[in-house]
């Protein structure tokens, strides 16, 4: 239970005898607020204690930081019941007790609809009435309770027409554990610039003292302290840059079997990939059989068409052209198997930890022989999918957290429509509304966001208790269902039979049942093959039934992979 669940089911009204002595303020056992709830909660109590002047006396540091802390650091709304609660109580009456909420409803609806005249205030406490004083004092507590700024009612599909800004992409990196995707990804970074030489060493530092000097370059996008210590990239990390054309976002996968669900929602954000495979003796092979196969055979299953196959740490193997040729053939024997058209898969041969051909060419005079394309050269030819403006909002939220701008904050990457500030939106499986605070893209505020950017919103009007990673943001007018039962048309991995799954799609898994196979269906025509067999085989494809524990925000047209006993058996298409 979070910490402010536990809060909003405490016995609110019947707390006045729990905090007779004056505390340090807010603390719940074993958990200590972050420093920038520490800084509002400090900033929050400085300030009623000065509103309320002398009969601010009559309340407890601690009464002040539970207000805070239930209002969400809404000082005006802290301050009006604090004042009906402890300082000018109402008269004890053989009624039901109000609750908080009523309490600052009350108070707002007094405030709105008495307005006192002028000198009324002067009147009475010339009067002497201290009684009197803190009534007026109720009175004239305004408090604005409106849950979203006013829209600007802007024509979104217009202004990114107008806006004529870089084309922005997302691209997953995927491979076999300790394949060194996050190394790559570091030295890209460092060529580029986004992070600077005295970085770095900081962190070469702080690896050579646990005897991982070799990850410096990977601490860049592992900052999880879980990452650095067992040396693999656990959840995905994210990181920006920006090219003369494109302004680029990595999502960098685990490689890690245990990991795959991450994997699976890195892939579900993605445009393109960058498969790495490790060139050094022994070492592909052993990815060929792990999880290199696996992550391809995803990817083609969440619809990446486009792949950029990273041959990495051949200089561990004297940058060997029968080595690289070697592997490329490999590689696209697969990835042709799998779906994929060799069109699109390109192959690039590099060294990660030494930056050779990532963004510039290598000199080392034993790689003279390739003449293609550097990496940052074949992501910036890399076309992004198609946008699905046109289509109602749909964004799946990959983080859910609490921010200095508003209790509640998430991001995640637009898949379908558009939105702006001032926007009513429906959060699903949940139902509850909520309204788009403001905006940010690439950190910085932003008016509007459009299908296939990754957006930061800072939400009001909504409990962060109905929100969880993996819920659907949409349109409050085109909302997507919720739905326990779904029909999909699945590629099958293994052997499928009525069984239980995990159903991925995102950052959303949940458990199921496989309840009935409709058909087998023919690979080419798509027709059906055979009507209700026990079982499909590995390699077909079949129309099957999924039965959910709960019901979950999936729709038509959705991407789904059915994993079982942590393993991947089916992957398809909703229908």
């Amino acid at each position: 239970m979070s910490r402010h669940q536990a809060y909003r089911n405490y016995d609110y009204e019947n707390d006045i005898n729990e905090y007779d002595g004056d505390g340090d303020g807010y603390s719940d056992e074993g958990e200590e607020l972050s420093p920038e709830d520490r800084a509002q909660m400090d900033a929050g109590t400085d300030e009623i204690r000065a509103s309320l002047g002398s009969e601010s006396s009559k309340v407890t540091t601690q009464q002040i930081q539970e207000a805070l802390w239930h209002y969400y650091y809404d000082v005006d709304k802290s301050i009006a019941y604090l004042i009906s609660k402890f300082i000018a109580p109402p008269s004890k009456k053989k009624e039901p007790v109000p609750s908080p909420d009523d309490v600052v409803l009350a108070a707002q609806s007094q405030a709105g609809s008495k307005k006192p005249a002028a000198g009324t205030s002067k009147k009475k406490a010339d009067s002497g009435t201290k009684k009197g004083d803190v009534t007026d004092r109720v009175k004239d507590l305004k408090i604005d309770d409106t849950p979203l700024p006013k829209s600007k009612n802007l024509d979104v599909l217009k202004e990114f027409e107008k806006a004529n800004s870089k084309k922005s992409a997302s691209f997953v990196v995927v491979g076999h554990v300790d394949a060194g995707k996050s190394t790559l990804m570091g030295r890209l970074l460092l060529d580029l610039h986004v992070v600077d030489q005295r970085t770095i060493q900081k962190y070469r530092k702080e690896a050579a003292s646990i005897g991982k000097s070799s990850f410096a370059l990977a601490w860049v996008l592992d900052q999880r302290s879980e990452e650095r210590s067992r040396g693999v990239t656990i959840d995905i990390a994210t990181n920006r840059f920006e090219t003369d054309t494109t302004l680029f976002t990595i999502l960098d996968a685990p490689g890690h079997r245990d990991f795959i669900p991450n994997m699976i929602a890195g892939a579900s954000q993605a445009d393109f990939a960058i498969l790495v495979v490790d060139a050094t003796t022994g070492a592909f092979e052993a990815g060929l059989k792990g999880q290199t196969r696996e992550h391809a055979l995803l990817l083609r299953s969440m619809g990446v068409s486009r792949i950029i196959v990273a041959v990495n740490k051949l200089d561990t193997v004297g940058w060997s052209q029968a080595r690289f040729d070697e592997i490329s053939q490999q590689v696209s024997g697969f990835l042709s198997a799998t779906g994929f058209q060799l069109k699109n898969v390109s192959f690039v041969p590099l060294s990660g930890l030494h930056g050779d051909n990532i963004v510039a060419r290598s000199r080392d005079e034993a790689a003279d022989w390739y003449s293609g394309k550097t990496l940052v050269e074949e992501l910036e030819g890399s076309e992004p999918m198609a946008r699905a403006l046109h289509k109602p909002l749909r964004l799946t939220i990959s983080e859910a957290y609490r921010s200095t701008q508003s209790p509640l904050t998430v991001s995640g990457r637009i898949d379908s429509g558009s939105l702006q500030a001032g926007d009513a939106l429906l959060v699903q499986p949940s139902g509850e509304k909520a309204y788009v605070k403001s905006l940010e893209l690439d950190h910085q505020p932003v008016d509007w966001a459009v299908a296939g950017q990754n957006v930061i919103i800072h939400l009001s009007n909504i409990d962060p208790i109905h929100v969880r990673v993996g819920d659907i943001i949409c349109d409050t007018k085109q909302p997507i269902a919720c739905i326990d039962t779904f029909t999909v048309k699945a590629l099958a991995f293994d052997i499928l039979m009525p069984m239980q799954v995990d159903v991925h799609r995102g950052r959303l898994h949940a458990a199921g049942q496989i309840t009935e196979i409709s058909a087998l269906l023919d690979k080419v025509k798509g027709t059906v093959a055979k009507k209700k067999p026990k079982i499909v085989k590995p390699a077909s494809v079949a129309r099957i039934v999924v039965k959910m524990g709960t019901k979950v925000p999936l729709e038509a047209g959705q991407r789904v992979v059915l994993r079982s006993g942590g393993d991947t058996v089916a992957a398809g298409l909703l229908e």
